[in-house]
């Protein structure tokens, strides 16, 4: 039986780079009877973590706000893997995304002892540079932090326009790891 994987795409260029990785990722994916559900956070209406400790009290409606994450809620906590995918910004991930996974917090809130559910979990990331120095040890602490299972990171670096990861083989790795999860 194929997993459900959730991507939360933090990049606001539905063309660009890390698109084409999501898009060799998902590929993959699904030829190997996975369950792809991508969400563009650029088109999403989503707040940022208020940070009040409020949630949790309505499994269905995990937060106190009321915006797009109650499209998010459901998949995430029905999905067997996670995957995070944003370009390089500021040596990190996007804050479309960082805003995002602040909010998933709330599910967690659910459980008395604030834990989050298991997940398996990639990361994709494209860069103008080769800096992902920052954002590795960001996703790494996360997984440790989360008890999360790292599947695989594909970090393409030197594609700054979009359309320059064409060619590159970080999409066959995109490729590749969505096939051998």
């Amino acid at each position: 039986m194929g997993k459900r994987i959730v991507i939360l795409n933090g990049s606001p260029r539905a063309a660009g780079n890390t698109a084409a990785l999501i898009r060799a990722f998902t590929r993959g994916a699904e030829e190997a009877g996975h369950e792809v559900q991508c969400f563009d956070l650029q088109k999403l209406n989503i707040h940022p973590c208020l940070g009040c400790c409020g949630g949790g009290k309505d499994p269905e409606s995990p937060c106190v706000q009321k915006d797009d994450m109650e499209r998010i809620y459901p998949a995430y906590k029905a999905a067997d893997m996670v995957c995070l995918a944003s370009p390089l910004y500021y040596w990190t991930i996007s804050g479309q995304l960082k805003c995002a996974f602040d909010r998933l917090f709330a599910v967690a809130e659910c459980n008395a002892d604030y834990a989050n559910p298991r997940k398996e979990c990639a990361l994709l990331m494209a860069a103008e540079g080769y800096g992902f120095e920052e954002s590795v040890y960001w996703y790494d602490r996360l997984m440790e932090h989360l008890s999360w299972t790292d599947r695989g990171k594909v970090l393409a670096g030197g594609v700054l326009e979009a359309g320059a990861i064409q060619g590159s083989p970080a999409l066959e790795e995109a490729y590749q790891l969505g096939k051998q999860i």
